[in-house]
This record gives structure tokens, C-alpha cells and sequence, in this order.
């Protein structure tokens, strides 16, 4: 006599009093998960890709750019104080030259190797620009006299903010 399937010794068991309910869910979950995933064909990935195109990392920094030029016109516009006007713009830089320094790193050859090397040069690249980030956070009372923290932060907020703008693009 063969065996009868999984599922069936287990719903056995948990009539008998011989399992627990959790684990007998557990192996119904993990066999619907099995059955619902497969890999796609390449032509069902190419139509995947096709409808859900990328952004270049590039035009995301200069949409950065352009939103802290914006920010930092608005600042000089309305309080009319240079203090404020060159804390907004580092505080713009702060994200724009790392946010550069990864797009770079990420567009280049070496990243798209093969999988693995994609995501070690994404990990890389992320650790370069936090790094450099914080740096240039350390830097900023020394670059920029006087600094006013509040117009900075509002140039990192304003420009880090355009990530998520990029994710909406992406979903059109």
C-alpha cells in the first residue's frame, strides 16, 4: 500500500489527537507557497520588465539638484539671508554628491556582472554614501559660517523626499 499525501496523514493525525494544528497549517502553507510560485518564462520576464520600467539613478540626482536649487531660491526669497540660502544648498549636497557617488557606482560595469556582484557593489556603494553623508554632516559647521541647522535639514528632508517621488514615477 502506498502513502497516503502529506496532507492527509496530517489532517489523521490531528483527528487522533497525534498533532498540533500549527504545525499541520505550517505544511499547508509552505505546499500552497511551493505550488503558487514558478519561474518565469523569459518572455513572461521581458513583459514584466517592459511594464514596470526603471529610473535612472541619474535622473532621480538631478531632480535632487533641482528641487534644492528650488528650495534654496525659496529660502533666499522669503527670509532674503545668505546664512540661510548656503545651509539649505549643503544641506542639499549632503544627499546629492553621495546619491551621485552610488548612481555612479551602481551604473557602472562592474555592478552588473552577475547577481551576486550587483548586490555586494549595492551594499558597497550604500555604505560609501552613508559614510560620505555623515562626513560632510561633521564637515558642515566648518564649511558653512555661520550654519543654520534648520535650513540644512530642511535641504537633506526636501531632497531625500525625491526617493519617494521616484518610486511614484515608477509606478505610472
Amino acid at each position: 500500500m502506498g502513502q497516503a499525501p502529506t496532507a492527509v496523514r496530517r489532517a489523521a493525525a490531528m483527528r487522533h489527537g497525534d498533532g498540533d494544528h500549527a504545525t499541520a497549517r505550517r505544511g499547508d502553507d509552505e505546499r500552497d507557497e511551493a505550488q503558487a510560485w514558478r519561474p518565469l518564462t523569459r518572455h513572461e520576464a521581458e513583459a514584466l520588465r517592459a511594464s514596470r520600467p526603471s529610473i535612472s539613478p541619474w535622473r532621480v540626482v538631478g531632480v535632487q539638484v533641482v528641487v534644492g536649487l528650488l528650495l534654496a531660491m525659496l529660502v533666499g526669497g522669503v527670509f532674503g539671508d545668505r546664512a540661510l540660502v548656503w545651509s539649505a544648498l549643503y544641506g542639499a549636497a549632503v544627499v546629492v554628491l553621495p546619491g551621485a557617488l552610488m548612481a555612479r557606482g551602481m551604473t557602472s560595469p562592474l555592478g552588473r556582472a552577475s547577481p551576486g556582484a550587483g548586490a555586494v557593489s549595492f551594499v558597497l556603494w550604500e555604505l560609501v554614501k552613508i559614510a560620505v553623508a555623515v562626513g560632510m554632516l561633521m564637515l558642515a559647521p566648518r564649511l558653512v559660517q555661520p550654519l543654520s541647522w534648520p535650513a540644512l535639514l530642511a535641504g537633506l528632508v526636501v531632497c531625500v523626499k525625491v526617493y519617494w517621488i521616484a518610486l511614484l514615477w515608477r509606478g505610472r
